[in-house]
């Protein structure tokens, strides 16, 4: 997590110095210096953003910085085999990467809503992963398989993050009471304490 953060604060200072018209004080988990255009690809007549997270690393190699003001974030997630994974130390397998989500505010690590991931006891499992004033909290929402489109949503509720997979739905706590979440979109993220052992891949499409 230290990690994470460090490398958010870097570039805060960076955009700082080049007087950027907004003032950031911490980037999404996946706001790599290599900032392309998303890839698109077509399945049928559904399109999907393929998110590589190269072998080596925690991040995705195609994001981008944006702004997010909602009440629901909708999106569909396909995984490949590249999703089966065994970590170095097997006490981090249960650890739990990010998938999407957003932040409220600038810092990821004190208000933020996610889904997270990942290859634990032979199964893909999904999480809700939530930070409410620096405390971070997470539920297993259900398993999924491999090769199948998988419906998710996190919607923003009172005082409540409803999580919501396959009709399956998990509530955690959540610091604000606005109506909508106003902050930055979340990509995938690998770790964790270790980094991608290889190429994964993850298609995703916004509902």
């Amino acid at each position: 997590m230290k990690k994470e953060l460090s490398f958010y604060l870097a570039i805060v200072l960076v955009l700082f110095a080049s007087c950027t018209k907004e003032a950031i004080t911490a980037l999404p988990d996946s706001a790599s210096p290599n900032r392309e255009s998303s890839t698109s690809i077509r399945a049928g007549k559904l399109i999907y953003t393929t998110y590589l997270i190269p072998a080596g690393s925690h991040y995705v190699n195609n994001s981008t910085l944006k702004s997010v003001k909602t009440s629901e974030m909708k999106f569909a997630v396909k995984f490949d085999s590249s999703a089966i994974y065994t970590t170095l130390a097997p006490i981090n397998q249960s650890d739990i990467n990010k998938l999407y989500g957003f932040s409220e505010g600038f810092n990821n690590q004190y208000n933020s809503a996610r889904i997270g991931w990942n290859w634990y006891l032979g199964k893909l499992n999904l999480y809700a992963y939530v930070y409410n004033k620096g405390v971070r909290t997470f539920r297993k929402i259900t398993s999924v398989a491999i090769g199948t489109e998988h419906n998710c949503s996190i919607r923003v509720s009172g005082t409540n993050y409803i999580f919501t997979v396959n009709g399956i739905s998990i509530t955690l706590g959540r610091a604000l009471k606005t109506v909508t979440a106003s902050g930055f979109q979340q990509y995938p993220y690998f770790g964790g304490d270790e980094v991608a052992p290889h190429n994964i891949t993850i298609l995703i499409r916004n509902l």
